[in-house]
């Protein structure tokens, strides 16, 4: 896969790492000579000193035959802009952008950026739902925040241990999708009884998070 990266600083850095260990052909694109001499000296990458909202600096990089545009830049207009010119221009047909403002992301979406992350919201997400709920294990948000998987633990303390599934009222659009029994998955039925121990792998919306922490933990 060819990937093409606009932006730095550690987020960059450790970004274009993990594609790099993936196999992955990554570009970077990133306007501080600086900066580029340090990335170019810890990365196996090609790295591009200019600015990514030039098309001529895009294709330079490779963006005529990337599978990939990844626009992580300090400001939410200059990722739309790259994203932009990415399909229009490029025809990319997958373009991410990492967005400062949540409120920006219908804009983005309706632009046609293909994903769109607000590393804001979801860190208020994670610290809003997470804060006191001692024993979630896991908590990751899918399709943009739209959808959250929790993986919680049942502890002495929990008021669903010993209980069958159909006998637990989840909210509407909350479902127990599978259960870790002593290492050992578990697909769930109704009447799957939950013991001591047991990690649940839970999907909700993200409004119904709190009620459904609180019934399977207390």
């Amino acid at each position: 896969m060819n990937v093409v990266v606009v932006g730095g600083e550690k987020l960059v850095y450790f970004l274009t790492r993990i594609f790099i260990s993936k196999g992955y052909h990554v570009a970077v694109i990133n306007r501080d000579a600086d900066e580029c001499r340090r990335l170019a000296k810890a990365l196996r990458a090609r790295i591009i000193l200019g600015d990514g909202s030039n098309p001529r600096i895009l294709e330079e990089a490779g963006a005529n035959a990337a599978d990939a545009l990844l626009a992580a830049t300090h400001h939410d207009q200059d990722n739309l802009v790259i994203c932009q010119l990415g399909v229009r221009k490029f025809h990319i047909p997958r373009t991410l952008a990492l967005i400062n403002d949540p409120e920006n992301e219908p804009v983005f979406a309706a632009l046609g950026v293909t994903s769109v992350f607000s590393a804001t919201k979801i860190l208020a997400n994670l610290i809003e739902q997470k804060t006191g709920y001692e024993s979630i294990v896991n908590l990751i948000p899918i399709e943009e925040g739209k959808l959250i998987v929790v993986e919680t633990i049942l502890e002495g303390t929990s008021p669903v241990l010993n209980r069958s599934l159909r006998d637990i009222r989840l909210p509407e659009n909350s479902l127990i999708a599978g259960v870790l029994r002593s290492g050992q998955p578990i697909v769930p039925r109704g009447g799957t009884v939950l013991k001591l121990g047991d990690r649940l792998i839970t999907i909700c919306q993200p409004e119904d998070m709190g009620q459904v922490i609180k019934t399977l933990t207390g």
